[in-house]
């Protein structure tokens, strides 16, 4: 064979190889940048996801229609105003500083309760207050709203129309006695509110199990809690669940309808 036709084929030769060269660099490039894509897709979800389920819970006690709050008032007179109390706020000196005893019955489950008349001396004048007006037992406040989600779970009572609205004539503040960490322990008594510190007013909620809650809402006010009962509740009203709704099955009206029966404190 000619040197010639030799050269020409080893330029064939490389030719070919490095048309190979440059398909399979092709290719490996291109899975390079997929992986890349993937990976940051999924970053991504992962980012979404977990800012959704800190919404979530954000929305659950802070807006929305299953707020552990007083809904907006039509009344102009008892809106909350920012950083001070509106209408005719029972004197926080009712509760003399003191601990409070008493019961209260949600249908048939008779929970001893315990009050802190020293470390929320506000929230627990207004709830005495009320308690003694026969309040949450005349009006038709019904417990509304139940949660069952796996670090939440709690009862909420005392709204107006028993639906988680109405207007009570006075709201309230500051926030007192809340928990650094979040964390409010099952059995705790604890004001609901909205977005203003000072929205407190007649709602409060009864945590079944220990529940965090968002603590970048500001917290809720504990002034009390249950001593003894939690089991026949719970047995009673919490295990049946949630009635279904848009919001699902986590948060909303319980399936056993639930009021306040009985109430007494001393």
């Amino acid at each position: 064979m000619s040197a010639s036709k030799n050269a020409e084929r080893d330029a064939r030769e490389a030719r070919e190889r490095l048309r190979r060269y440059n398909a399979r660099q092709s290719v490996h490039n291109l899975q390079v940048s997929r992986r890349r894509r993937d990976n940051i897709i999924a970053i991504v979800g992962v980012v979404v996801i977990a800012a959704l389920a800190t919404l979530t819970q954000v929305f659950y006690f802070t807006a929305g229609p299953g707020m552990p709050t007083p809904s907006a008032s039509p009344s102009p007179s008892s809106s909350p105003a920012a950083g001070k109390n509106v209408g005719d706020v029972p004197a926080k000196t009712i509760a003399e500083n003191r601990t409070w005893t008493g019961e209260l019955t949600l249908n048939d489950a008779k929970l001893g309760i315990s009050l802190d008349g020293a470390n929320a001396p506000q929230a627990t004048s207004v709830f005495i207050d009320l308690a003694k007006k026969n309040f949450y037992t005349t009006t038709g406040a019904t417990c509304h709203r139940l949660t069952n989600g796996d670090s939440f779970k709690l009862i909420q009572c005392g709204s107006v129309d028993g639906k988680g609205a109405g207007d009570v004539g006075f709201s309230f503040g500051p926030l007192e006695n809340v928990p650094t960490d979040g964390v409010y322990p099952a059995g705790t008594i604890a004001m609901a509110r909205g977005d203003s510190a000072y929205s407190q007013s007649s709602q409060f909620f009864i945590t079944y199990a220990d529940t965090n809650l968002p603590s970048t809402t500001g917290g809720y006010t504990i002034f009390g809690k249950v001593t003894s009962g939690l089991p026949e509740f719970v047995s009673g009203i919490a295990d049946a669940g949630v009635t279904p709704s848009a919001s699902g099955t986590i948060d909303g009206a319980p399936v056993v309808p639930t009021k306040i029966t009985q109430l007494t404190v001393q």
